[in-house]
C-alpha cells in the first residue's frame, strides 16, 4: 500500500460487516451436536467470493482460550509473553493431546500448528528456545532468508549437545526477500492492525446501518448505549507500565482494555493472567458515581463475569480516534 492510498484510508471506511447469514453458518459448525467429532470444514467457492474470509470467522469462532496480551510485540514483556504461549499450550495438551489416553475410546488427539514471532535474535531467540523444549514439537519448519545473518542456526538449535531427538526438522526458503520491503511491510501491518480493530468493533452496531467513512463510524460508536460498569467491583490491571494508584482510572479514558474473567484461573496454575473474552473501549469515567461507562460487541451473558479490565499499549485506532466527540450517554444498561 502506498502513502496515498494510507492516507485515504484516515478518511473513508471501505470495510464491510460480516453479514448475520455468516456468524449463524459459523455458530452452527461450532455448535453442532449432531457429532461428538469436532468439526472437519472445507469451505469452497469461485475466487474472490470470501473463502479466505469466512475461514478466519470460523477459526475466531472456534477459538475458545484467550489472553489479552495488550501489545503489539513480545520485546515489551517478553517473560509475560512466554507465560501465555505456554499456558494456551497446556490448556490444549490437557484438553485434546493426553498421550495416556490415546488408546481410551472416545479419545480425539487433536493436531497443533503453532505459528511464533520473528524476533530470533537475543531475547527473542532465547524465547523460541524454551518455548521449543517445553513443547516437544513432532515437527519444526524453519523459514530461512538469502541473508544468513538473519537466520537462526541450522539443525537442532535447541537441543543440547549430543541430545537425541526424534523431531522432524524441515528447513525451506521464504518465496520473497524481506529487505527490499522491510518498512512498507512494517507500515501495512500498522494499518491492517487498525483494521481489524475497526472492525471488531464495528459489531457493536447493527449491521443494517449505512457507514462509508470513519468519521461516522466514530459518530455511531460515541451516540450508542454503552454498559455501566461499578468502578468499586471492576479491578483494573495495568499490564506493562506502573501507574499511581491515583491516576489509574482516569488513565482509562477513550483506550481499548480487555475483559477478563479472574475467577476462570485454576488456583493451582501457575498464570495468575485471566482468560480474556473480549476488547472494549472505555468511553467514560464518572468517580464521582462510581461508575465506568465501556463499549464492547461482547455478549451479556458473558459480560456478566467480567471482573477485571486490563490496559496494555493497545491505542484507539488513530482513523477513529481524530473524529470521536463523546456524547452524553442515554439510559443505561447494567452490567
Amino acid at each position: 500500500m502506498d502513502g496515498s492510498s494510507a492516507k485515504r484510508s484516515s478518511s473513508s471506511y471501505t470495510g464491510w460487516t460480516i453479514p448475520e447469514i455468516w456468524e449463524e453458518a459459523a455458530d452452527s459448525i461450532t455448535n453442532d451436536s449432531s457429532s461428538c467429532l469436532p468439526p472437519i470444514t472445507l469451505v469452497c467457492g469461485p475466487g474472490n467470493s470470501g473463502k479466505s474470509t469466512f475461514s478466519r470467522l470460523l477459526l475466531n469462532t472456534l477459538l475458545h482460550r484467550f489472553f489479552f496480551f495488550g501489545h503489539v510485540t513480545a520485546q515489551r514483556d517478553p517473560k509475560v509473553y512466554l507465560n501465555f504461549i505456554l499456558n494456551l499450550y497446556d490448556y490444549f495438551h490437557n484438553q485434546h493431546y493426553k498421550s495416556g489416553e490415546l488408546d481410551e475410546p472416545g479419545n480425539l488427539i487433536l493436531p497443533l500448528v503453532i505459528n511464533t514471532s520473528g524476533w530470533v535474535k537475543g531475547i527473542g531467540y532465547d524465547l523460541l528456545v524454551d518455548m521449543l523444549r517445553y513443547m516437544s514439537p513432532t515437527h519444526v519448519v524453519q523459514m530461512r532468508v538469502s541473508v544468513e545473518s538473519k537466520n537462526l542456526p541450522t539443525g537442532f538449535f535447541w537441543l543440547e549437545e549430543n541430545e537425541k531427538t526424534s523431531v522432524n526438522l524441515i528447513e525451506i526458503p521464504t518465496v520473497y526477500e524481506p529487505s527490499t520491503r522491510l518498512v512498507l511491510i512494517k507500515n501495512d501491518a500498522c494499518i491492517i492492525r487498525d483494521l481489524r480493530l475497526v472492525a471488531y468493533f464495528r459489531q457493536c452496531l447493527p449491521r443494517e446501518l449505512d457507514i462509508s467513512t470513519y468519521k461516522e463510524l466514530a459518530d455511531c460508536l460515541a451516540s450508542i448505549t454503552p454498559y455501566e460498569v461499578p468502578l468499586s467491583r471492576i479491578k483494573v490491571k495495568h499490564l506493562h507500565q506502573q501507574v499511581p494508584s491515583s491516576e489509574v482510572n482516569h488513565s482509562l479514558n477513550a483506550t481499548i482494555v480487555g475483559l477478563a474473567v479472574r475467577s476462570c484461573v485454576p488456583p493451582s496454575s501457575e498464570h495468575c493472567t485471566p482468560w480474556c473474552v473480549g476488547l472494549g473501549i472505555i468511553r467514560a469515567i464518572d468517580i464521582s458515581k462510581d461508575r465506568l461507562y465501556v463499549i464492547t460487541p461482547v455478549s451479556p451473558c458473558e459480560l456478566e463475569n467480567v471482573d477485571i479490565l486490563l490496559r496494555g499499549c493497545l491505542e484507539t485506532p488513530a482513523c477513529l480516534l481524530q473524529y470521536i466527540q463523546w456524547t452524553s450517554s442515554k439510559k443505561l444498561s447494567g452490567w
